[in-house]
């Protein structure tokens, strides 16, 4: 037996569509019949590599009796989180104001209306950990819908107001000058919240915080702060050698449930394999260091390999349980150790800190030994790999989030251009166009989700802005206008449906002056989306970037290409309207922290003219490269590009030209003469 969920694309509605539960997906049907059955709302939110989401599932959702109670006196309701943000930011607001925490997986009551008025996150079939059991949490909403409705109304309406509240958390806000003193102010609370023994912030469970660590490589690049770049490798040291880490496959696992970055949380997100891969890329450029370029190359491959579909675009997550236990995928014995390498493993067993109790019953492959040891050990990773492949892998979460894909494009194209990687340039070429072919309505619109040659659900402020991040990315390294145009297109696109009343004038009234304007930035959904009970507005950063963080910066890289100052003007009216808050709060705010410094570092422009595939072009777009984050490179002929009209060739040669603040140093063509300048600290 199958219930309503059979017919929905992702996977982890599909894992539910067996259940005894009624499940309906989230849609105007389920709340009609709730309206009509004068029935409340349990809304379940989650998302297929979430362990406890698992947990509950089989404890509650697949046991007939639990079943029974929630389809008598519920309209029951499965969302997929990450397939849509909207829900997931809106409940988990009123969750947080309703207990002071969150998670997943989520479960709130809805009015009719879709109104919460209660909820929590995982409920056990018993009660125990402090908590009630969930069919008793079950009865006594019912009992309080039957006879205390009143109550839960008024307390709905308390709720409501709260989670527009934090929507419009700067609705009121002046707009501010941006000021250094911000800069300085956030650095400081990162670095006495800075955990100087094992790197990162925080206690367990630890998470990587790729944005904070960006910051802190922007901070060392403009200001030469050593204890900037200390932060940077001490944790990127630590987390690549403990278990947060593959040490047989790449890339990274969701978080580590102690402080030293052991013991992690098993799933693999992709939106982390494409942010901690740039963060090592970045490291490798400023320090040399062979560790980092590996990791990053090994995090890269692991994606090629194993989140990469046919037609191009990158599958979401990898669950942390196989049969049905979490990491088991991952873990060895000493035993299964030396049956695989034989004589060669008594070295391995040293270098990676092998046991014979283990960590977790068995073993969590954490690297004791140096570079060189692992470098050694090459063949025997590989054969441990290759052993490890026959076992049961852990579900993957096969749909596309156009979102996470321009941030795992972003990190392909930069990669294929710092390190010479064609291969990584042509998988980044297919996941544009496949993105730009199948992702997209008629009329140019982004699409959020797709599965199987279905793309659907309205795209959201973060698809826009984490896909032009991408593009623009993917057009340095192949200097294929096409890529800049779409990149432009996404963001008239994105100030025409997504801005705030201020943007969206801004955008057609650009010839009056900037305090015309009310506060600038973006709502999370566009303005023909469906109608919710508010409309989200996250400023935030999370495990990803936030739309409006990350329009604030490639916004700012876009003007740097289109000489359209009116892109720079809205990133700079976000960036004062919340200035306060990322001096407070920097951990929470790293993304703007990035645009912020971007905004004030005066970027460089670096318009080189000529033919793309001539040996004298390529060598001045190899100047060009490095860790420089506060430029912009546009190489060709012709006027595609904004950012190249007007300029000529010297002699007919290839031809650099470098800019700042809209005054160009005088032009140069051999490469040595163009590194002179970009690294010319004067200007």
């Amino acid at each position: 037996m199958f219930n309503r969920l059979a017919n929905e694309t992702s996977p982890y509605l599909l894992q539910h569509a067996d259940n005894p539960v009624d499940w309906y997906p989230w849609g105007e049907t389920a709340l009609e019949k709730a309206k009509t059955e004068d029935k409340p709302i349990f809304v379940s939110i989650g998302y297929s590599a979430c362990h406890w989401c698992h947990v509950m599932a089989h404890e509650s959702f697949e046991d007939e009796d639990t079943a029974a109670v929630m389809n008598a006196y519920f309209v029951n309701v499965k969302v997929d989180r990450e397939e849509r943000p909207d829900l997931d930011r809106i409940y988990m607001s009123a969750v947080q104001a309703l207990t002071g925490r969150g998670g997943w997986p989520m479960s709130v009551f809805l009015t009719p209306e879709g109104q919460p008025f209660y909820g929590g996150t995982y409920f056990p079939p018993t009660p125990r950990y402090g908590m009630p059991s969930f069919i008793d949490v079950l009865k006594a909403v019912s009992d309080a819908w039957q006879n205390r409705r009143q109550e839960l109304l008024d307390n709905s309406q308390q709720l409501v107001a709260a989670v527009e509240q934090q929507m419009e958390i700067v609705a009121n806000a002046q707009i501010e000058t941006l000021k250094p003193e911000t800069l300085n102010a956030a650095y400081g609370h990162i670095q006495s919240d800075f955990d100087a023994t094992h790197g990162g912030w925080g206690d367990a469970p630890k998470f990587p915080q790729p944005m904070t660590l960006e910051f802190l490589l922007r901070t060392h690049h403009t200001t030469g702060d050593p204890q900037a770049l200390h932060m940077v490798t001490h944790t990127l040291d630590a987390m690549a050698r403990g278990g947060m880490y593959d040490q047989l496959g790449g890339g990274f696992h969701r978080y580590s449930v102690d402080n030293r970055w052991l013991v992690p949380h098993f799933e693999k997100m992709l939106y982390d394999q494409a942010q901690l891969a740039r963060v090592y890329l970045h490291a490798w450029q400023v320090t040399g260091e062979p560790f980092y370029r590996t990791v990053a190359e090994e995090t890269l491959d692991y994606v090629a390999r194993e989140m990469l579909s046919p037609e191009g675009g990158f599958y979401a997550t990898q669950d942390a349980d196989s049969e049905d236990e979490e990491g088991k995928f991952f873990l060895w014995t000493p035993e299964e150790i030396r049956a695989v390498l034989g004589k060669g493993a008594d070295q391995f067993i040293e270098v990676y800190s092998v046991t014979e109790n283990g960590d977790l019953g068995k073993n969590i492959l954490e690297l004791k030994g140096s570079f060189e040891e692992r470098q050694a050990l090459a063949n025997a990773r590989r054969r441990l790999f290759k052993a490890r492949e026959e076992r049961v892998h852990p579900d993957r979460d096969d749909k596309v989030l156009a979102s996470w894909n321009g941030l795992m494009l972003a990190a392909f194209a930069e990669a294929a251009r710092v390190l010479g990687r064609d291969d990584y340039r042509e998988i980044a070429e297919l996941n544009a166009e496949f993105i730009w072919s199948e992702m997209r309505s008629p009329e140019g619109r982004l699409y959020h989700t797709w599965k199987a040659g279905v793309a659907k659900v309205n795209g959201y402020l973060e698809d826009y802005t984490h896909l032009i991040e991408g593009l623009i990315e993917l057009y340095q390294t192949t200097f294929d206008p096409r890529w800049y145009r779409a990149a432009q297109e996404l963001a008239d696109t994105m100030i025409e449906h997504f801005g705030a009343p201020d943007g969206v004038q801004m955008a057609r009234l650009r010839h009056l002056p900037s305090n015309a304007f009310g506060i600038a930035g973006f709502y999370d959904t566009s303005d023909d989306h469906e109608t919710l009970i508010t409309r989200p507005r996250e400023l935030q950063d999370n495990a990803a970037p936030s739309g409006n963080g990350m329009a604030a910066l490639v916004l700012q890289r876009l003007t740097r290409l289109s000489a359209e100052p009116r892109y720079a003007e809205l990133a700079r009216r976000s960036l004062g309207a919340v200035q306060p808050l990322l001096a407070r709060y920097p951990l929470g705010f790293a993304q703007w922290l990035q645009a912020l410094r971007y905004a004030l570092a005066r970027p460089r422009e670096i318009a080189i003219v000529g033919d793309v595939a001539s040996p004298k072009t390529h060598a001045l777009i190899d100047a060009s490269n490095g860790y420089r984050p506060h430029q912009i490179v546009a190489a060709g002929t012709g006027s595609n590009i904004p950012l190249l009209q007007g300029r000529e060739q010297i002699e007919g040669q290839a031809t650099a030209y470098v800019c700042i603040d809209l005054t160009c140093k005088a032009p140069v063509t051999e490469p040595e003469a163009l590194s002179v300048l970009l690294e010319d600290k004067s200007s």
